[in-house]
């Protein structure tokens, strides 16, 4: 199978955080022709500590680790860390997919990914790392709400919000139309560069999770309205 024609510019950090040697192998031989530099842990502890000292652009982390679990590793991650996370999922299971996104992983891949997929996917979180949103629009306010898009910083009613990745760039993406209807085709395009499938509850969990940060109530919502089989709204309905 031939490699499509793909080179980072600047090379990219890949570090991969997974018990199967046979894997991280099989990534690293694929990854390296194409420019990235890819290292591997086999346990989670040491995964850790390498992904708060190596700088890396991205993490490939499994679920399933000796010694710290991946949900485990994510936590600890996120306390200090803004790099982009993909979770692997055996099978794709889906409760594994829903608590990783809702502790701050930015995508997953089951662990039968192809390898096209993980290189489209890796590309996807980089491009959106590196994409300035909306300088002409640096500061939103809204009832209450105050989103810094510079210095990636939210405040709701004068409190900080800790958001995830995600979550401040859906929050950004919705206040930035406010009363305009947002498919879950483009909040995903937004917010991960590529279009979920239909069936995939990604969107939908992430704003869940945005709500309560919010103490957006869904029935009566101050912020977030849901648009029934269609997507979002920033904004109450009689505003």
């Amino acid at each position: 199978m031939s490699n499509p024609s793909f080179h980072p510019e600047i090379p990219q950090r890949v570090l991969v955080i997974d018990d199967d040697t046979r894997l991280c192998r099989l990534i690293r031989d694929y990854l390296v022709p194409f420019g990235y530099q890819v290292s591997a842990c086999h346990d989670g502890l040491t995964g850790l500590e390498e992904a708060k000292t190596g700088r890396y652009d991205v993490i490939l982390l499994d679920v399933m680790l000796p010694r710290l679990d991946g949900f485990g590793v994510l936590r600890k991650i996120r306390e200090s860390l803004e790099v982009p996370v993909l979770m692997f999922t055996a099978r794709g299971d889906e409760a594994d997919r829903i608590a990783g996104l809702e502790k701050g992983a930015d995508d997953y891949l089951p662990k039968t990914f192809s390898t096209r997929e993980l290189l489209a996917r890796l590309r996807a979180v980089t491009r959106r790392r590196a994409r300035p949103e909306h300088p002409e629009e640096i500061t939103l306010e809204a009832d209450g709400l105050r989103v810094d898009r510079a210095a990636h910083r939210a405040e709701l009613d004068g409190q900080p919000l800790t958001l995830t990745r995600i979550e401040f760039s859906m929050l950004s993406a919705l206040m930035s139309a406010p009363g305009r209807v947002l498919s879950r085709t483009r909040l995903s395009e937004e917010v991960a560069g590529r279009d979920w499938e239909a069936f995939d509850r990604s969107i939908d969990v992430h704003v869940a999770a945005l709500r309560r940060k919010l103490g957006d109530d869904a029935r009566h919502p101050r912020f977030i309205r849901t648009i029934r089989g269609i997507g979002y709204a920033f904004g109450r309905e009689d505003a």
